[in-house]
């Protein structure tokens, strides 16, 4: 073995070395920067014209840009946090009005229009109407605790999101810096890559749509699934609509059960306060609009884009959200849209090069 070769060996086992520190170093924002990435991606265009618009002055746009995304988070999380105490304890005085208009009364009559088990709930309630003086106590005592939970803790509550607090402004510092010098990272970085400068190409433009259509489509499915929900809350007057609608939003890209982790509650408050017809309105809505649409516009509106299976891509979703966490959603179908692209390359330039197509023989004159 030459010197030379030695030398080789001793370097790359150095970079690997290097390179597996600093994986370690920098794990703990792993998904910070991820989801920086995908920001900065998608909004890529979006900089480029502040950045036109400002004299060429990419610094400016990078921090319109971050402060943009910085008030699209704090400002309604802020909002919501102040309704939420503020709701609080009117959800407990509407609690002692509605025993006070005899709500536990008619809570068995009601209960009974629920479909398939109204009659077994209604049982139920009946066998204990007899100690309905306490369960008026009881129901008062746990509305009052509730409410003094989410005021007495929301300190608490405040002291424990100091992690999630440090990993939304590191995905800042780092959005901020992609969109500054994002241009000239990516640049170096294209020339390192040791392949064909076609085949770089064909990866560099399938990521690039893969990227946008996940973006566009889990946004798309998201603001849509919100809105749908929201209409249903303003028109059967359900209180807070626009916190649920906002809720429901946020949820929407969780697969199974996403937007039905609010419009559930909803059908059972309904439920609680009747008529019951709101109550199966709502929960009509939510199982055959609000949750159905999930289930073929974010397939088609991604799939459009990248010309993914719909199983495969389904499969992907699910997969990347076990192994990744939310961040799965995105990550499962941009790696399958690579692996599909590598196997195009193969394809076409080495399975193609290796097995060339027969020529038909030239019949004799």
């Amino acid at each position: 073995m030459t010197q030379q070769q030695l030398f080789s060996i001793a370097f790359f086992a150095l970079l690997a070395l290097l390179l597996y520190q600093m994986g370690l170093m920098l794990q703990p924002f792993v998904f910070s920067a991820l989801l920086a990435g995908l920001l900065a991606h998608w909004a890529f265009p979006l900089h480029r014209r502040l950045s036109k618009l400002f004299n060429d002055n990419e610094t400016l746009s990078a921090m319109v840009l971050t402060l943009g995304a910085l008030g699209m988070v704090v400002v309604p999380l802020v909002v919501m946090g102040v309704m939420l105490v503020h709701e609080a304890g009117a959800a407990e005085q509407a609690i002692r009005l509605w025993i006070a208009a005899g709500g536990l009364h008619r809570l068995p009559d009601q209960l009974a229009t629920v479909p398939l088990i109204g009659e077994w709930l209604r049982a139920a309630a009946v066998e204990v109407d007899t100690q309905r003086f306490s369960m008026e106590q009881s129901v008062l005592a746990g509305a009052k605790g509730l409410s003094q939970f989410l005021v007495g803790q929301m300190g608490d509550l405040l002291k424990n999101a100091v992690l999630l607090v440090t990993d939304f402004f590191i995905m800042l510092l780092v959005l901020f810096f992609l969109f500054k010098d994002g241009s000239k990272w990516f640049a170096a970085f294209y020339e390192l890559i040791p392949m064909d400068k076609s085949h770089k190409q064909k990866i560099v433009t399938r990521l690039d749509q893969t990227i946008r259509a996940v973006v566009k489509g889990m946004l798309v499915t998201a603001i849509v699934q919100g809105v749908l929900a929201g209409l249903a809350y303003l028109a059967l007057d359900v209180p807070f609509p626009m916190v649920l609608t906002a809720l429901t939003i946020i949820l929407a890209p969780i697969p199974f059960g996403g937007t039905a982790l609010v419009w559930g509650p909803v059908v059972l408050y309904l439920f609680w306060i009747g008529p019951a017809g709101k109550a199966l309105i709502m929960l009509a809505w939510g199982i055959g609009v609000v949750s159905m649409v999930d289930q073929f516009l974010r397939p088609w509106l991604i799939g459009q884009g990248v010309q993914i299976p719909v199983l495969l891509l389904v499969l992907s979703v699910l997969g990347g959200l076990s192994l990744y966490g939310i961040l799965g959603l995105f990550v499962g179908p941009i790696l399958v849209s690579l692996l599909m692209t590598a196997v195009q390359i193969y394809r076409d330039e080495y399975h193609t090069a290796a097995n060339p197509t027969p020529t038909s023989p030239v019949a004799p004159p």
